[in-house]
């Protein structure tokens, strides 16, 4: 059944305990956490026992954290570090009933052949993938714009190639419209069982020879940007895809604006484009 999340990014400046009322109490049924959020908790000393209470309380789930970024690195120090950052924050999910971590592949491999790209970053994620399994954890790829991996395509070549039924690839609306390679019609003939979660938002891209800031270009609410909503989102309802939808808003400005006011927006965003709601 779809439901509508809250990806905390969002409501940038909270806090995780914070974001699960301000969720709630914004009509969301659930939460896509913020991985910054999760990492402040815990060096702070803090413990799953208190997020599981709070969810609780607040009748919430976190579908997913985001993220583990850099995935793509091929030295011995970042490997230790990605792998170090999966057992963390799979044994976290598991203890709060979260069964997904986000994983982003960045531009360390930016010029080298595609197959090569794709193979080194496989074989990374086929190692996050299998410590996952021991806690029942999957990932989902997040394509970003500006990376070597940044459309559905891309995407499906890298999930070939990872070989793991505990991965998959998010739909991030920004991300593959601005990466000019995805159309709604590759959207629409994507394998459900593929789809983990939806980006759902609006945005912008740069005029050509100025700087890509996406916390700018995405500083705005659906309907306000340049992305075609309403044909995106019938292109993942047509997959059959009936699973979380989570607005994502990235922006500086909404960042210093009350996060209920911009919580409670988005939640009547995600009603009017998807759920047909008034």
């Amino acid at each position: 059944m779809a439901g509508k999340a809250l990806h905390t990014k969002s409501i940038w400046k909270s806090n995780l305990l914070s974001d699960i009322r301000i969720a709630k109490q914004a009509g969301f049924g659930a939460l896509e956490m913020a991985g910054t959020k999760v990492w402040d908790y815990l060096e702070a000393g803090c413990t799953p026992e208190t997020v599981k209470e709070a969810l609780a309380q607040y009748d919430m789930r976190i579908i997913s954290i985001n993220d583990i970024a850099h995935v793509e690195r091929t030295d011995d120090d970042n490997i230790a570090r990605m792998l170090r950052e999966t057992e963390t924050l799979s044994a976290f999910a598991r203890e709060v009933g979260c069964d997904c971590i986000q994983l982003v592949p960045l531009c360390a491999l930016e010029g080298r052949p595609e197959e090569e790209v794709i193979e080194l970053t496989a074989k990374n994620i086929r190692r996050i993938c299998d410590i996952g399994a021991r806690y029942g954890v999957r990932f989902q790829l997040e394509p970003v714009a500006w990376s070597p991996i940044h459309s559905l395509r891309t995407a499906k070549l890298l999930i070939d190639a990872v070989g793991r039924d505990n991965f998959g690839t998010v739909i991030d609306f920004w991300h593959l419209w601005y990466g000019a390679e995805t159309t709604s019609d590759d959207v629409r003939a994507l394998d459900p069982s593929l789809i983990y979660h939806i980006h759902f938002c609006d945005g912008r891209r740069n005029a050509p020879g100025t700087v890509c800031d996406e916390t700018v270009l995405r500083g705005c609410y659906a309907g306000e940007g340049d992305i075609p909503l309403t044909e995106w989102v019938q292109a993942v309802k047509d997959t059959g895809y009936d699973g979380w939808w989570s607005y994502e808003l990235v922006s500086a400005k909404h960042w210093q604006a009350d996060t209920a006011a911009v919580a409670a927006e988005t939640s009547r965003l995600l009603d009017r484009y998807v759920f047909d709601k008034a």
